[in-house]
């Protein structure tokens, strides 16, 4: 239940409050941010990048299962605890140096995470950090973002 977002999904005051500690926290994080990438594989995350970006006056970029965007893609496969996947982002869909910041609802492991900014890595994005709202702290999922920056609004051990 630690992870369940649908509770502020469902209250508007909690909702905007949630988005309002997003906002503040790359405001004051960041003075320049092109894009707010979200990873698509379920519908929580899909619904925090894009009105983050939208309060930021900022273009959304979804990174999704194999299979889901139109056009020429970047894919890299990864490793679940039960098998792999693969996630794609258009090819077009950040220009080399741009700045962005990966949002997700929650990080466990971290594999999703890890391959979300592998995607944006080989079109020469600049990853300013990886953002969610709930972290699953004895999985350890941060780890594997080598260097870059993380950040959660709530811990769980």
């Amino acid at each position: 239940l630690c992870s369940d977002i649908s509770p502020l999904l469902k209250d508007p005051a909690a909702f905007r409050t949630l988005i309002d500690l997003l906002e503040d926290h790359l405001r004051v994080s960041f003075p320049k941010i092109d894009f707010i990438a979200g990873e698509c594989l379920d519908s929580r995350g899909f619904l925090i990048g894009p009105p983050l970006a939208q309060r930021l006056g900022i273009g959304f970029v979804p990174i999704r299962k194999k299979g889901k965007l139109p056009g020429p893609t970047e894919s890299v496969s990864y490793a679940l605890e039960y098998g792999k996947a693969e996630l794609e982002i258009q090819s077009d869909a950040v220009e080399p140096g741009q700045k962005v910041v990966i949002v997700d609802d929650l990080l466990a492991t971290g594999g999703t995470m890890r391959a979300a900014c592998e995607l944006l890595k080989r079109l020469k994005a600049e990853v300013l950090e990886c953002l969610v709202i709930i972290e699953l702290k004895l999985l350890k999922g941060s780890e594997k973002l080598d260097s870059i920056p993380f950040y959660s609004l709530l811990q769980y051990d």
